[in-house]
């Protein structure tokens, strides 16, 4: 499997964590857009769901949270940004 392969299934499978940790009623996988803000515009989730989706994230993949938080936003902008960063901490 090629690391492109592997995106897509890391991508799917965020998606599917996402509505499943905020508890997203409504929402599909196929309703959240790769590249799509998930905060304010986009799908808009808010401050207290940065936080939940933060502390689970870290859990389920072990991740190192920078202290700096304009990095952390980078990373939490899209679930493309999300998977490239799961993925450089592999």
């Amino acid at each position: 499997m090629d690391k492109s392969e592997l995106n897509t299934e890391l991508v799917e499978e965020l998606k599917k964590f996402i509505i499943e940790t905020l508890e997203l009623e409504d929402i599909t996988p196929d309703d959240i857009e790769t590249e799509e803000a998930l905060f304010i515009d986009g799908l808009g989730l808010d401050s207290i769901d940065a936080l939940e989706l933060g502390m689970a994230l870290k859990k389920k993949y072990n991740l190192k949270m920078s202290q700096d938080k304009e990095e952390n936003k980078k990373y939490f902008y899209s679930v493309k940004t999300l998977a490239d960063f799961i993925e450089s901490q592999k």
